[in-house]
């Protein structure tokens, strides 16, 4: 059979490289014209636990990881173990027979390949991961030649192992030719004309790519998982920019660095995730009251404390809005997708450029590791927002005001060494000149300034594409929500339309200040609006129920909370049930209206 798209998961050991299974091989399905999206789950440990890598591969776009498997790869026995339930009937199960002893029974069908043995064949028991790709590469119907290609594009730095890692590809992929051909087939054929181009790329890569093309010049970073695969890629090329990269003693070092090389003129930033994000706070306010641009990348994870830090989570977002000593302006972007982590990254430092304040930026461990096709990204398209530095021309004998009162908030930032504007960035509350001030008009009217910037963005930032709305605007049912569970809700969305459920969506990119102009004629019109997040609290479900109270009442519209707190994704499937269940308690409630109101007019 020829299919769609096929979900292909894959379970086993960490350290046994299942992961550079699955990278390997959606790289080949994406190279052959596919599209791909995927998911990877593993131990915090280097070595040992159990690592799952998900792929869902198609001829077009694939909205979201989805539900069943088509194809289970049992590494060892716990990779089949754990990861049985979910292979849907008819599905096929791939295992080591060399390692696994499969459950009896079941609805599914079951390829035993000796792949530890066909390793030591070729005398080259490393060369393990490789068999299984070229395994799946023949069973998935995909080219070889493109799987060679690939292979010696990512490990032909490893010369003196390329001719045993090809031969282990065309060891696993001869196997299946030979052993499993007239089986019933699991593919998934590419283009004849090759596709579209895509590029392929994680949201770690992208957000790292935004970066640079948004004029990012320095880096100062301490490693935390999940953010560190943001430093690795900026290692290797911000220098090859002119730009500079520091890996810190913790933190805190990290941040002020940023602070500090953002003062002297430089785009900076820093990433790091929950527990990291943290230490940062009492800095985050110093770039606030000093008004510093900066940005900062939380790659959220779940749990408090170390938690767990492999596992996604949308539980950062109170403390990325609230966090901090008395009252500290910033504003907060959420990417949805890895393509529109690159394009956020450019965003988060215009504002930070534009309206000299901190930035943070929430992305996540699912879509920071999360492998996606995506369109070519066109650099022509590409603004760059500059910081208000002050005139050259002013007046002699006119005093430099760094923190002049003005209607936007906003007052020109001198560079240092700009002739006779010398002025202290200070931590204490200041003057207008920056001059340490505790007179309480002056902290009035500076923390008037500061936040009145949050208010000409709010009015701002309705132009610049901050919001993603879909759907059919008609819909009662309505789903609110921000970030990465975006892939999901659309597949939720499709089906639901096909079952004649309308559904209208926004996801909001700009979290701080929250985007009035979009939301408030989004919620006229709805019956009922469901918030999926990944989070106990439903965090966002109290902004909005917080924030829009007087017309969530006004209208009558009921607020269902959607929470996932596991460490994983939302499934399509989860968020389709709620939409069914949240259209069957609106007809049952027009129903008993319709009823009351009959029973009434009989009186």
């Amino acid at each position: 059979m020829s299919n769609e798209s096929l979900v292909i998961r894959i379970g086993g050991e960490a350290g046994e490289g299942i992961v550079t299974i699955g990278e390997t091989l959606v790289r080949i399905a994406a190279f052959s014209g596919l599209e791909v999206f995927t998911f990877r789950t593993y131990p915090a440990e280097i070595i040992g636990g159990q690592v799952m890598y998900q792929a869902r591969i198609g001829r077009e776009q694939v909205l979201s990881m989805g539900d069943d498997v088509d194809i289970l790869v049992a590494a060892n026995q716990l990779g089949h173990d754990e990861h049985i339930g979910e292979l849907r009937p008819g599905g096929l199960l791939v295992y080591d027979s060399d390692a696994v002893t499969p459950a009896e029974g079941g609805d599914h069908l079951s390829y035993a390949v000796p792949f530890t043995q066909l390793a030591r064949e070729i005398n080259f028991l490393r060369g393990r991961n490789l068999i299984v790709v070229g395994f799946l590469t023949s069973l998935m119907g995909l080219p070889l030649d493109r799987a060679e290609q690939m292979v010696r594009r990512r490990l032909g730095k490893y010369k003196e192992l390329l001719p045993s890692n090809l031969e282990a590809l065309h060891k696993g992929y001869t196997h299946h030719q030979e052993h499993f051909a007239e089986r019933p087939e699991f593919q998934i054929r590419p283009p004849e004309d090759g596709g579209e181009e895509r590029l392929v790329m994680t949201g770690a890569q992208a957000i790292a790519l935004g970066a640079l093309a948004a004029g990012c010049r320095f880096y100062a970073g301490y490693p935390i998982t999940p953010a560190t695969d943001i430093m690795e890629f900026l290692s290797k090329e911000l220098p090859r920019m002119g730009g500079t990269i520091i890996q810190a003693e913790d933190e805190i070092a990290a941040v002020t660095m940023a602070i500090g090389a953002s003062f002297g003129g430089v785009k900076a930033m820093t990433a790091t995730s929950g527990p990291g994000l943290a230490l940062m706070i009492e800095a985050l306010g110093l770039a606030s009251m000093t008004e510093v641009p900066l940005v900062i990348v939380d790659a959220q994870r779940a749990g408090p404390s170390t938690g767990m830090p492999t596992k996604t989570s949308q539980g950062d977002l109170f403390l990325a809005l609230y966090a901090g000593a008395d009252e500290a302006p910033r504003f907060v972007l959420a990417p949805d997708s890895v393509e529109d982590s690159f394009y956020q990254m450019i965003n988060a430092f215009n504002l930070a450029e534009r309206f000299q304040m901190p930035v943070i930026l929430l992305s996540d461990q699912a879509m920071a590791t999360r492998v996606e096709t995506i369109r070519p990204i066109d650099l022509s398209q590409i603004h760059q927002e500059k910081r208000r530095i002050p005139s050259l021309d002013r007046p002699e004998g006119n005093g430099y005001l760094r923190y002049a009162l003005t209607e936007d908030g906003i007052s020109p930032m001198a560079i240092p060494g700009m002739p006779g504007m010398t002025y202290t960035a200070e931590g204490l509350e200041h003057d207008e000149s920056g001059a340490p001030s505790y007179v309480p008009e002056v902290h009035r009217a500076m923390t008037e300034k500061r936040f009145r910037k949050v208010e000409t963005a709010r009015k701002e930032l309705h132009r610049w594409g901050l919001v993603n709305r879909w759907g059919d605007p008609q819909a009662e049912i309505a789903i609110l929500s921000w970030g990465s569970t975006q892939s999901a809700v659309r597949e939720a969305m499709e089906r639901a339309a096909k079952e004649g459920i309308l559904v209208e969506a926004l996801f909001t990119k700009i979290l701080l200040p929250m985007p009035d102009y979009e939301i408030r004629p989004f919620l006229e019109g709805k019956r009922a609006i469901i918030v999926p997040e990944l989070n106990y609290q439903g965090m966002f479900a109290k902004v909005i129920e917080h924030r829009y109270s007087e017309q969530i009442i006004r209208n009558n519209i009921q607020v269902y909370r959607l929470n996932k707190y596991e460490g994983l994704p939302f499934k399509p499937g989860e968020i389709y049930a709620k939409i069914v269940e949240v259209a069957q308690r609106l007809t049952a409630g027009v129903l008993a209206d319709r009823f009351l109101d009959e029973k009434l007019a009989s009186v």
